[in-house]
């Protein structure tokens, strides 16, 4: 069978999207202005990502694609939005600087530079917040880098392509099957009749929670609750927070904040968590949508479960110290405040932290890295594995027990009362096995690696980084705690962990449905 891929459609739509994103780096250029810093920095990469954006839309002045054109389209828009997020790093020229112990203006040493932009920039767009900026701290940057750093996230959140179908009219027409290879979980909930209005009321529903945390957080700032949390930190955190992203303007992260600021980011990481359909369906008079949802309905008990569990585990921890990682051991409201931050904050991969959990007792950690695999719900801004396909793979498992057992019985799986397609399922599980085998292969990988240049890293770590990079978790544990860095590991590490974050946003089996479904056809 023959394999036909028109490159030149989707490259000059990449093309498009290129300009439109360079575009949004007026906001920080806004704010270099305002605070007087890295004005050229923005005014220079703005204008190299558009003249890039406009020869690669010359490519093919009418490009149409199909099915696998928009499959090609959707991965190299998440590659693309990284390679232009990294710019502004590049140009600026400090915070990614490479560690390889090479003369800075060597190639090699520029090459390490270019990959810890990369990875920055990846990170941002792919909402996993693992960083590499560690050769000054994070609070040394300049506010319209960091503006853009948080705003990278932002605009990762819902998804590229989720915006610019919302935009651009010459990608409404192919906008389900973008959106689909997009989308965050196995099934696309449409919502409105046009693919463009359902675009549209998803980026509303974002915006509105969005604008609704900074409203909150900067209230608190003027009426004294929260003295740090000034309208610049406020606009920063509600661009990292509904898109589970987990960049901080804070070296310390959101432990640097009072107490009720805690308290008021954890309702919104978990409803970053839930299905933006769902509300939706709130909205147009639906009461019960969420109620009635059994993905909705496992995913806050789970959470309600972990805060309960991981409370005590706190509550019990090993003493001396009394004080393990920002948690003061016993039942108080710092211990249950710290347990439902971390749980709120892992499980949908937000990555924000108020204690440093890499310092904490084995059971809590076991705790923490079982909420990192959970992951949040499909049609949510948060990542890892998804509570619907636990969900589809544990009643599948009931159901090959059942069989066995009475071999003639017709049992199919039931999700809130409707019965889930057989593909489906087998999609379900293919993604999972996937998932699983990856993160074992990547972990292996970059435990080798780091033998290999005298890093040292421990098996956990090495677990850690794997699950925090594919699942745009973020932070792991160890050196790669929520405080941590990634900046140590080899540019073949960090090539790696790129790949990660890649595939792991895009949910692996549309990258790789590329390069495979390509040699099979071609066999």
């Amino acid at each position: 069978m023959t394999f036909y891929l028109d490159w030149r459609a989707s490259v000059s739509l990449l093309g498009t999207i290129v300009k439109y994103l360079a575009l949004t780096m007026l906001v920080p250029l806004i704010v270099a202005v305002v605070y007087g810093d890295d004005i050229w920095v923005f005014g220079a990469s703005l204008m190299i990502a558009l003249v890039a954006g406009i020869a690669l839309e010359r490519l093919d002045p009418d490009p149409d694609i199909g099915p696998t054109e928009a499959l090609l389209l959707v991965s190299l828009a998440w590659f693309g939005a990284a390679a232009v997020g990294a710019v502004p790093y590049l140009v600026a020229g400090y915070g990614t600087e490479s560690t390889i112990g090479l003369d800075p203006s060597s190639t090699g040493a520029l090459l390490g530079s270019a990959i810890n932009a990369l990875f920055e920039s990846m990170s941002g767009f792919t909402t996993t917040g693992a960083t590499v900026l560690g050769s000054i701290s994070v609070e040394d940057h300049s506010h319209a880098i960091m503006l853009w750093r948080q705003l990278t996230q932002w605009l990762g959140g819902m998804g590229i392509i989720v915006l610019m179908i919302a935009i651009l009219p010459e990608l409404a027409v192919n906008g389900a099957e973008l959106m689909q290879s997009e989308a965050p979980g196995p099934e696309l909930q449409k919502l409105t009749p046009r693919i463009a209005e359902t675009a549209r009321a998803l980026w509303l529903i974002y915006f509105g929670f969005t604008l609704l945390l900074i409203a909150i957080l900067y209230g608190l700032h003027l009426t004294g609750m929260a003295p740090k949390m000034n309208l610049y930190n406020a606009v920063a955190h509600g661009f990292s927070t509904l898109p589970t992203g987990g960049f901080s303007t804070k070296a310390d992260s959101i432990a640097a904040f009072s107490g009720i600021v805690q308290w008021v980011f954890i309702p919104f990481m978990v409803i970053a968590g839930v299905n933006f359909a769902l509300f939706w369906q709130v909205v147009h008079g639906e009461w019960r949508a969420l109620a009635d949802n059994p993905e909705f309905r496992t995913y806050a008990g789970a959470i309600a479960v972990l805060i309960a569990v991981l409370s005590v585990v706190l509550a019990r921890g090993a003493a001396p110290p009394l004080e393990i990682g920002g948690v003061t051991t016993g039942l108080t409201e710092n211990t249950i405040r710290q347990a439902a931050f971390q749980v709120g904050s892992l499980l949908n991969s937000t990555g924000y932290a108020t204690a440093d959990f890499a310092q904490w007792d084995p059971h809590a950690q076991l705790v923490v890295m079982f909420a990192m695999f959970i992951g949040g719900s499909a049609g949510s801004t948060g990542g890892g594995i998804k509570i619907i396909r636990w969900l589809v793979v544990i009643k599948s498992l009931r159901r090959e027990l059942y069989t066995t057992l009475h071999p003639s019985a017709v049992e199919p799986v039931r999700l809130g009362g409707r019965i889930v397609d057989e593909d489906a399922i087998r999609g379900i599980v293919v993604f999972t096995m996937l998932y699983i085998l990856l993160f074992f292969i990547a972990a292996v990988f970059l435990s080798l690696d780091s033998a290999r240049i005298g890093y040292e890293l421990s098996v956990l770590e090495a677990l850690s980084a794997s699950l925090a990079t594919l699942g745009n978790i973020g932070p792991g544990f160890g050196s790669l705690g929520p405080f941590g860095s990634y900046l140590d590991f080899s540019p073949i590490s960090k090539c790696v962990m790129i790949f990660l974050m890649w595939v792991g946003r895009l949910e692996i089996v549309p990258v790789l449905a590329l390069f495979v479904g390509g040699l099979a056809d071609r066999d």
